[in-house]
């Protein structure tokens, strides 16, 4: 039996990038072996120490010892690894479609989901992708965000053809106004919030609603110039006061705002919101598919009014379910009170999910774009997850990361009886061309070990210190056992007492502190600490946290 726990172990650790899970093993292990329900309490101890022994391994050396014993294990049924977004409907000709963030500030991982899939579009059908910058509420403006928007977009090599900010276009947005309020589809409402929300819900008519439209285009104008001192009017797109859904019941279409725009100062002060001048900008820039979340329902259906107005040909919308994405500060809002407040260092800070802070751990673009294409594009609801993303970026930066070690946590430990020696680590497993870390150690050699690997030693007990010698615990102190690397046994890392220190800044607020390698004090860039995770390392001192 014991066979079988190492087997099921080590296959689910190599599964979980390196670290077996107890739940997954044991839940696995009882459905192979059904009688084992009645005496698995029995059984892990050896299921733990197993757990432990393999979690302690680097990913090369599980990889290595399935190899060895259970080459099974690595044998996978071929999957369809090519994950194909499905077609667009109704494409007659070029294909034009957008992309429209706020520039409240940076782009975010959940933006990076809206761009790569319209690009992926646009290069299947060989189109137009506009980046379109909706930026019609001054209050919820970032003026380094126009720039910075362009920046993140280019390092996901998404590739715009047009650059369109919806600030510059205001006198497009009055002249469709006029024109529907001419058309008797549009009105000047008056009066408070309050009694305008109640008498929607009673499908009642606003007093406002059916006065002359030629009367409405005058407060209309008077509105804009700022002759019109009534404090809050606003102007509706009238719909149908007896849909059933209340939320497509006549619809506000602009409002006052007095706050300077960061891009057009004092120029305006009726703005539009986001339902009119995207139904105006969607037509104007002769979008033909508009692909959006399920939130954005709602929004469609008050769209089609001003299309359907003017007859006005509709794009074809797709909208996807909505990612979950858990763990992750996405509000643009909280992110800049938090960097104003001093509690994030900037934009980039580890901790944010925003793409400056995720490209400076050290997420590949690549990754990004494999994600949301392997997700498709469907309408159901999903949660995001981490691992897989992780996992994707493991492939394309793991052959490139040299190996170092990082002690974090640190106990020094003397050696008993430890030889004169020097030790030979290779920069990445198998691959001596590569080159090696080279260390002379002396006897009774005093290093620096991570104290949760030997916090727990019992008489006895002996691990192997990776690419150097193995030692044993006796009378309350290490000793020097053998330099044999035959028997299977926990194997930990290490860094001489003379190692620098160093720090790990982690996503989650906290800081790992402990001591490196002296070969690694030069490297710069990814970098895996064996037995710890990936970091981008930045300095001499610190490295960023990235993943497993």
């Amino acid at each position: 039996m014991n066979t079988d726990i190492e087997k099921n172990v080590l296959k689910n650790a190599i599964e979980h990038d390196g670290r077996a899970e107890l739940k997954s093993v044991v839940n696995k292990l009882l459905g192979s072996y059904p009688e084992l329900r009645s005496s698995i309490k029995d059984l892990m101890a050896d299921i733990n120490l197993s757990i432990s022994k393999i979690n302690s391994m680097s990913i090369e050396e599980q990889i290595s010892l399935a190899n060895e014993k259970y080459s099974d294990i690595l044998i996978v049924e071929k999957k369809n690894e090519e994950h194909h977004l499905p077609d667009l409907k109704n494409v007659k000709g070029k294909v034009v479609m957008r992309m429209a963030p706020s520039p409240s500030g940076p782009l975010h991982i959940g933006h990076s989901r809206m761009l790569i899939l319209n690009d992926e579009y646009v290069k299947r059908y060989g189109g137009e992708l506009i980046l379109r910058i909706e930026d019609t509420n001054p209050n919820n403006i970032y003026p380094q965000a126009y720039d910075m928007i362009q920046e993140d977009t280019r390092w996901l090599d998404v590739n715009f053809t047009q650059f369109v900010i919806q600030s510059e276009r205001m006198e497009l947005y009055y002249k469709r106004a006029r024109e529907l309020i001419l058309m008797g589809k549009a009105y000047i409402c008056k009066c408070r919030v309050e009694d305008f929300k109640r008498d929607l819900m009673e499908s009642k008519a606003c007093p406002h609603r059916n006065l002359p439209p030629e009367m409405m285009v005058e407060q209309f104008d008077q509105i804009i110039t700022g002759h019109d001192k009534d404090l809050k009017p606003v102007l509706v797109i009238k719909t149908d006061l007896n849909h059933p859904n209340p939320a497509v019941r006549d619809w506000i279409a602009f409002r006052v705002i007095e706050t300077p725009h960061p891009h057009t100062g004092k120029k305006y002060r009726f703005y539009p919101l986001m339902n009119f001048s995207v139904a105006v900008d969607d037509h104007e820039l002769e979008l033909t598919h508009v692909i959006r979340g399920m939130d954005h329902l709602n929004n469609t259906e008050r769209q089609k009014y001003i299309f359907n107005y003017f007859k006005w040909d509709i794009p074809e919308y797709f909208h996807y379910g909505l990612i979950n994405i858990q763990d992750a500060i996405l509000s643009t809002t909280s992110m800049r009170k938090g960097i104003e407040a001093g509690e994030y260092r900037g934009w980039d800070d580890v901790r944010l999910a925003t793409l400056l802070a995720l490209r400076r751990r050290g997420y590949q673009k690549e990754t990004f774009r494999k994600y949301w294409i392997d997700s498709g594009l469907n309408d159901v609801n999903s949660d995001f997850s981490w691992e897989i993303f992780n996992s994707m970026n493991r492939q394309f930066i793991d052959h490139s990361a040299n190996r170092y070690f990082f002690v974090s946590d640190p106990v020094k430990v003397k050696i008993n009886g430890s030889p004169e020696t020097e030790s030979m680590i290779p920069l990445y497993p198998k691959e001596s061309e590569r080159g090696f870390r080279k260390y002379s150690l002396d006897k009774d050699q005093t290093l620096y070990l991570q104290k949760s690997d030997i916090n727990d030693a019992k008489e006895n007990d002996t691990v192997r210190l990776k690419d150097l010698y193995n030692i044993i615990y006796k009378d309350g102190a290490w000793h020097y056992l053998d330099s044999e690397n035959k028997t299977r046994r926990k194997i930990i890392h290490w860094v001489k007492d003379d190692s620098p220190e160093f720090e790990v800044y982690k996503p989650d607020g906290t800081t790992d502190r402990g001591f490196i390698e002296s070969d690694a004090v030069k490297a710069n860039g990814i970098v895996q600490f064996e037995r710890y995770a990936f970091v981008n390392k930045t300095s001499e001192r610190y490295a960023l946290y990235l993943h497993k």
